[in-house]
């Protein structure tokens, strides 16, 4: 007999995936490095981590297919040698001073590999996990959300050490060392598999794994409403989201004081909290709903985003955009398991990938977005403003979903009712 997969070695396995793909947040602790070294412009520097984030989304799109079609283990080994290759290259990159060739690597190839190692973990965790989606997914994106805090300091004392372009080869290597392995051990479980003992609490009715809306593909998924209110309530999220957190230093000079030391600083801690957010509002929906979980973040951030605004107290500053960042990592976590819910896990990485061009999307648009409210209203502070009447949208979004997701219940009752007699 074949030995079943240990699940939690399983979700070990797309942490390691994740925790290498998401050292793409640290991309920052490469700009002034490159800048002194090669007097380019800063604008030029940062539109390689743009491009990672847009070929990211293009990818999770149109590879998520793939990674139907050929399973985890071989999406992971294709996400470590685009990832991989694309890092390593941005070392040779380097050596020749090139930075259409830095874009090439780092933002194209490295992205690539970016979308694909994203969403080739996720729905074999789904599968493996029906009575803990959440907790799941939630445990592999934070540890995309963590990884900068890790892969910070690290490439900062590389580049000390050796130098830019030797970094880049160290990385590289050791990141496709990482996804490798960790891609190895991934595969989705035999079909009808359930963990230890929750069919017997399940007959019992001590457990019970709510049903899946539907099962569909994902051409199949693009044609209903509620994609596209998913997809609109995750854009407005991280639009939001990447916009706060890209003035994050600087709002809190202006607003409330702190110095550049001290903002930085918080910078830094605020990271944890979107860390945090993701594995802890991903565990809290597997108990109130997606629904609920959803509707609370924007809740949440139509109340906080004012109020930041309102704030002289650097505590009560710092507490709101705590609590800001967790609704902006959470947003991330529970998604896979709100796509599972809805459309079931046929093709929930293909699903999955459609719904990250919101990603790619909120990428491009949220920090340009910020500066140029920014450039508008005069503040940071009076830009916010203009995210709450977002959020205000995605609540009232949140609540739409509610309809298709009531007649999707009564539909599958009924059906159920009919079966039974």
């Amino acid at each position: 007999m074949e030995k079943t997969k240990n699940r939690w070695l399983i979700a070990a396995s797309a942490v390691g995936i994740h925790i290498s793909i998401g050292s793409v947040y640290a991309w920052s602790v490469f700009t002034k490095p490159l800048a002194s070294e090669f007097g380019w412009d800063l604008t030029d520097i940062s539109l390689t981590f743009s491009l990672a984030i847009l070929f990211l989304g293009l990818s999770a799109a149109f590879l998520g297919h793939f990674v139907e079609k050929y399973g985890p283990r071989k999406a992971g080994i294709l996400a470590a040698v685009f990832f991989g290759v694309g890092v390593t290259g941005s070392g040779l990159a380097i050596n020749l001073e090139s930075l259409p060739l830095l874009y090439l690597f780092y933002g194209v190839l490295g992205g690539i590999g970016l979308g694909v190692g994203y969403i080739a973990p996720v729905s074999t965790l789904v599968k493996w996990f029906p009575d803990r989606r959440g907790l799941a997914t939630g445990l592999a994106i934070m540890g995309f959300g963590f990884a900068s805090l890790i892969s910070s300091p690290i490439m900062q004392k590389l580049i000390e050490a050796v130098g830019i372009a030797n970094t880049f080869y160290i990385l590289g290597i050791s990141y496709f060392v990482i996804m490798i392995s960790s891609s190895l051990y991934l595969a989705p479980p035999k079909q009808g598999w359930m963990p230890a003992g929750f069919e017997e609490k399940m007959k019992s009715g001590a457990a019970a794994v709510k049903r899946d809306l539907s099962q569909l593909t994902a051409n199949e998924a693009i044609k209903t409403r509620r994609f596209y209110y998913i997809w609109i309530m995750l854009f407005i999220n991280i639009t939001c989201g990447i916009a706060i957190i890209s003035s994050a230093s600087p709002l809190a000079q202006e607003s409330v004081g702190l110095s550049a030391a001290a903002a930085a600083a918080l910078v830094g801690v605020l990271g944890a909290f979107n860390g945090f957010g993701r594995i802890g509002w991903a565990s809290i929906s597997d108990y109130i709903g997606r629904p609920n979980t959803y509707t609370a973040f924007f809740l949440i951030q139509v109340i906080a985003f004012p109020l930041v605004t309102m704030t002289d107290n650097p505590v009560m500053f710092q507490i709101l955009l705590a609590i800001i960042y967790t609704c902006y990592g959470g947003g991330f976590a529970a998604i896979p398991a709100y796509i599972g819910d809805l459309f079931g896990t046929k093709q929930l990485g293909a699903i999955h990938g459609y719904i990250l061009t919101a990603w790619a999307a909120a990428g491009l648009v949220g920090p340009m977005f910020a500066s140029k409210v920014r450039e508008t209203t005069g503040t940071y502070s009076q830009s916010l403003l203009v995210f709450t009447a977002l959020f205000v949208v995605a609540l009232a979004v949140s609540l739409l979903i509610r309809i298709d997701i009531k007649k999707l219940s009564e539909k599958q009752n009924s059906s159920s009712v009919k079966a039974a007699s």
